[in-house]
């Protein structure tokens, strides 16, 4: 009896860790197909969207890279959401972010939000944690008033955005939101490629 039940959980280990390895392939290969759309010439940013702001919060640096980004792009002012307490990653954050957002329980911000009023567009930025955007993000979004400002989401994640767009537009209050975007979390060798999609991208918004 033993034998049969260490045989199972070995088969389960197993089958475990063949499923995970072929998302883990078929991921890749998605990134590759779509940074080969963008490694061509340099693709030049031509498009005056007016005073931008860019909004974001990173706790692995992969939000804050894209963000400075388009900063450098459209002499945007930049807005980094900090907590009060320190955020840390692992296991015991991921746990807790899934029962915050369930719950609806944000954590509390430091600083004072920027006035929306001042801004033809904002982007706002955000991490992926479980399928949705990082409880900062929804913390931020729960205290600003966009005031019909045209709002331009972005997203890093490992593989898939899950319901973020769909929770974005319901808790961004008074906003005009066009042009969202995702990134995938992707390793340096497509610095290049993600700069022309960046450009692409924001060559594509309507001012």
């Amino acid at each position: 009896m033993l034998k049969i039940i260490l045989f199972l959980v070995l088969a389960l280990v197993l089958i475990t860790g063949a499923a995970g390895g072929f998302h883990l392939y078929r991921v890749k290969v998605r990134n590759t197909r779509e940074m080969e759309q963008y490694s061509g010439d340099d693709v030049v940013m031509n498009r005056n969207l007016g005073r931008v702001l860019v909004v974001y919060y990173s706790l692995s640096g992969r939000t804050r890279d894209i963000a400075e980004r388009i900063k450098a792009k459209t002499g945007a002012d930049i807005y980094e959401i900090k907590t009060a307490e320190e955020i840390k990653a692992g296991p015991a954050l991921y746990l807790k972010s899934k029962s915050d957002l369930k719950k609806g329980s944000y954590p509390e911000l430091q600083g004072t939000i920027p006035d929306m009023g001042g801004y033809d567009v904002v982007f706002v930025g955000s991490p992926i944690w479980w399928y949705t955007a990082a409880t900062p993000v929804m913390a931020f979004l729960e205290k600003v008033d966009f005031k019909g400002r045209k709002v331009v989401p972005f997203s890093t994640q490992g593989s898939n955005a899950g319901t973020f767009l769909k929770d974005f537009e319901r808790m961004a209050v008074n906003a005009n939101l066009t042009g969202y975007q995702s990134f995938n979390n992707i390793g340096k060798e497509y610095d290049r490629a993600v700069n022309n999609k960046i450009s692409a991208w924001l060559n594509s918004l309507t001012p």
